[in-house]
């Protein structure tokens, strides 16, 4: 149980002091006339900063939803993420009807497709609730000032990263036109001046207070993200300034969990039903809170363990019909043959065993993926079902503490997300000094990779070249919600002959246009100064 989720998320139903309505995307939200409410909530103004990040609105899982014309279950803020991050990329498939789907599978997404519409509107409607806490409550408390300019910061990260030039304001006004080189330069001046608020970097469990809020470690990942793809971003690459600021994450108290139990791997353990409590929680940087009871949600964890599973998978020997973990086994996205390639370059991938025995095949602990009557290549793509592509069992409810430990509630899981976790800045450090040596890793580069890698229990090398890198994001973050970045930072996504399975609509793969590497603003935000992107 998470002690302190109170602290930021306070209950499955959140009232807004403000009455903010339903959104739409619009920047210049309106809240509803403030004398409808004399006292300001200034606490729960700052919870909901935080809460747009794990909830879908103000009423749990089945309640009202602060975005329009999506089914709220699907509106999630890490769910949009992980859909638009992945299901467009060599790493995951799915075969659900929802509008959109098949558009992210064959990337052949446009301005009217209904998921990036939420996406776009899940980030700025979140950029309204940071603005309209900074407009009446900024002078408060300068720690959570800075809290709120962050998690500001980090929706307009995501907006740039996926949309380009975007609308663009710091107060509940109508928004500008803003170009992508323009917003980078604001992202990066707003955490350089609000990382002196915040709290000192300190790796924390939910027993300790401020687990679930930022940090000045928290600021140094976001910076170094930013840097770490700002040659995609602006076109000059600041290689020297990501590896500086990965550093500055990798020597803060946080830390690799590289204990395991009896029954889980040290990595297995990072997306567990107890990952906020147990030694998990020291790798995680950020966590988005999941709580069974209190913060019930379609979008983040259960979505995770749901769409990935169905009722022949088992998380654990122990548990024959345990399945995640949940109740719920929704039997949707899947691999691809090219994640599953990565793993088994001999594609000598067992065909016929449980995930918790696949990574011994593997010979590599995050190998986490189920192939009993499932096909390795996805052989019908967006047409097939679940069986068409292996399974991935990451992501479960069960507890380190034994083997067959539930999580609190039968159907919402009390895994958190962990949306930066150290390994990150291991990888880049390695990448960005890789970049500036020759495109092949420094000693200090390869040891850090190779602390992944011994993590994981598998083999580790003298040196890595930058493809094999990029291997080795996907193989310790599949699933995670990041491969498009990645891929298109290493030149393989739109304008690449890096092909697989399904790119493009073609079983083999086929190249498509890098004006897709941007998405399309949604058609009806196109108005007033904001522009619609080259080639929509």
């Amino acid at each position: 149980m998470k002690r302190f989720i109170k602290n930021i998320i306070p209950a499955a139903v959140l009232t807004l002091a403000f009455g903010m309505t339903s959104c739409t995307g619009d920047l210049d939200v309106t809240p509803i006339d403030p004398n409808l409410s004399l006292d300001v909530d200034y606490d729960a103004l700052f919870n909901k900063c935080y809460a747009n990040l794990g909830l879908q609105g103000n009423g749990g899982a089945n309640g009202d939803c602060d975005i329009d014309g999506l089914d709220g279950g699907t509106t999630g803020f890490i769910r949009q993420m992980w859909n638009s991050n992945e299901l467009t990329t060599d790493e995951a498939i799915c075969s659900w009807g929802d509008d959109g789907i098949q558009q992210f599978d064959y990337n052949s997404y446009d301005a009217s497709h209904p998921m990036l519409n939420g996406y776009f509107n899940r980030l700025t409607t979140g950029i309204s609730y940071c603005n309209h806490y900074l407009e009446v409550a900024g002078g408060q408390d300068a720690q959570k000032t800075a809290e709120v300019r962050f998690i500001r910061a980090l929706h307009y990260y995501l907006l740039m990263d996926a949309f380009g030039n975007v609308p663009f304001s710091e107060t509940l006004s109508t928004p500008t036109y803003m170009t992508r080189n323009e917003i980078y330069a604001w992202i990066e001046s707003e955490l350089l001046a609000i990382e002196p608020e915040l709290a000192a970097a300190r790796a924390k469990t939910s027993e300790d207070a401020m687990y679930g809020r930022v940090d000045k470690a928290a600021a140094w990942m976001l910076l170094m993200r930013l840097y770490f793809n700002a040659e995609v971003y602006t076109g000059t690459a600041q290689w020297g300034k990501a590896a500086e600021y990965a550093k500055k994450v990798i020597d803060s108290p946080y830390k690799l969990n590289t204990t395991g139990t009896a029954n889980w791997s040290a990595y297995q353990m990072l997306f567990m039903g107890d990952n906020g409590e147990s030694s998990a929680a020291y790798e995680c940087i950020f966590p988005v809170l999941c709580d069974g009871k209190k913060t019930t949600s379609w979008g983040v964890s259960l979505f995770l363990m749901a769409s990935t599973y169905d009722t022949d998978m088992d998380a654990t020997a122990a548990d024959a019909g345990g399945n995640n973990g949940t109740s719920e086994k929704w039997a949707g996205n899947r691999a691809r043959y090219d994640l599953i390639h990565k793993f088994f370059p001999g594609d000598n991938a067992p065909t016929d065993v449980q995930g918790y025995d696949m990574k011994v095949a593997a010979g590599d602990d995050r190998a986490l993926f189920f192939s009993k009557g499932h096909t390795l290549k996805n052989e019908l793509g967006y047409f097939g079902d679940f069986k068409d592509g292996y399974a991935v069992a990451k992501f479960i409810n069960y507890k380190s503490t034994g083997a067959v430990v539930k999580g609190s509630d039968a159907q919402f899981p009390d895994a958190d997300f962990f949306f930066f976790r150290i390994a990150e800045a291991y990888l880049t450090y390695a990448e960005a000094t890789a970049r500036q040596n020759g495109d092949m890793t420094t000693a200090e580069g390869t040891q850090y990779i190779n602390d992944l890698r011994s993590r994981a229990n598998t083999e580790t090398k003298t040196v890595y070249t930058l493809d094999q890198i990029l291997d080795e994001w996907s193989r310790e973050f599949y699933f995670e919600g990041r491969r498009r970045v990645d891929l298109i930072r290493h030149g393989k996504f739109g304008g690449s002959n890096y092909k697989w399975m399904w790119k493009g609509g073609a079983k083999e793969g086929r190249s498509f246009d890098a004006h897709l590497n941007i998405f399309a603003i949604p058609a009806d935000q196109v108005k007033g100064d904001i522009k619609q992107n080259p080639g929509y």
